[in-house]
């Protein structure tokens, strides 16, 4: 997992997927967007899934990511 910094400004966050069950499953992107520091932005590429975001959103983001690792893989 890799947290950086984005200089408009928020957060951008990658999470390693390969070697896991989440490596084949996709997450299609989606953006919530309140306001110009209050925004969301989520999918997987790569294996990775990927994570932009707002300076107050990185606990909102952490949990997309969250929810979505728990769902039972078929």
């Amino acid at each position: 997992m890799k947290i950086d910094t984005l200089d408009n400004p928020g957060w951008a966050v990658k999470i390693d997927l390969e070697d896991t069950e989440l490596t084949d499953r996709e997450y299609p992107q989606q953006r919530v967007t309140r306001g110009e520091h209050d925004w969301v932005m989520a999918w997987t590429s790569e294996r990775e899934f990927h994570i932009a975001c707002g300076p107050g959103n990185l606990t909102e983001a952490l949990t997309l990511f969250r929810a979505w690792a728990a769902v039972s893989v078929p």
